[in-house]
């Protein structure tokens, strides 16, 4: 069975199954609850998406 190489969809890179962070596991949280986008973006996507999120939605931070 051949695995597909999946990239990020914002900046190319591979994206693999562990997550590196918690950073990136709240990341990934963002990406399957608010923009329904689980298993499309690389760990530092969703370690900058995670920060974003942290600094300015504060309404989803309550």
């Amino acid at each position: 069975m051949v695995s597909e190489e999946r990239g990020c969809r914002f900046c190319g890179k591979k994206i693999e199954e562990v997550k590196s962070s918690v950073y990136a596991a709240a990341g990934e949280w963002l990406s399957e609850d608010l923009w329904k986008d689980s298993g499309e973006l690389c760990n530092q996507c969703l370690e900058n998406r995670a920060r974003l999120a942290m600094m300015y939605m504060h309404e989803v931070n309550r």
